[in-house]
């Protein structure tokens, strides 16, 4: 199992496919990428150890925001990453980092080198 995991909670298969992209072509083949679409699942994802997670606000089953609460009070950093406006998001979560779609990539590979800090990543991949 890599020591890095991170969580793509996204319901369109080509967006979760960017972001995938995104990550592994600026972090490496040393992560773990676990890729789910519904709310449902995510929430069974958060017993899991995880680096950090990527969040859509609209998914299968709902609105991420009970995901995101689980996440924030574990201490898992996550961003948003969703087409939503960022003031739809409750007063709880808005200090959270917002990636509005469309997203760059280098935006998204940057939140999660920060959020799994790169010389732990290059010391995982040593």
């Amino acid at each position: 199992m890599a020591d890095i995991r991170v969580l793509i909670v996204e319901d369109d298969p080509f967006i979760a496919m960017d972001i995938e992209s995104a990550v592994a072509e600026h972090l490496g083949d040393g992560i773990e990428l676990i890729i789910v679409e519904s709310v449902a699942e995510a929430r069974q994802m958060t017993a899991k150890q995880l680096s950090c997670a990527l969040l859509d606000i609209d998914v299968v089953g709902g609105k991420t925001f009970d995901v995101a609460s689980i996440l924030q009070d574990i201490g898992t950093p996550f961003a948003f990453v969703s087409g939503s406006a960022p003031h739809e998001v409750p007063d709880t979560l808005r200090g959270v980092r917002f990636l509005r779609k469309p997203f760059s990539t280098s935006e998204v590979a940057a939140f999660v080198k920060s959020a799994v800090s790169v010389p732990n990543l290059q010391a995982a991949q040593a």
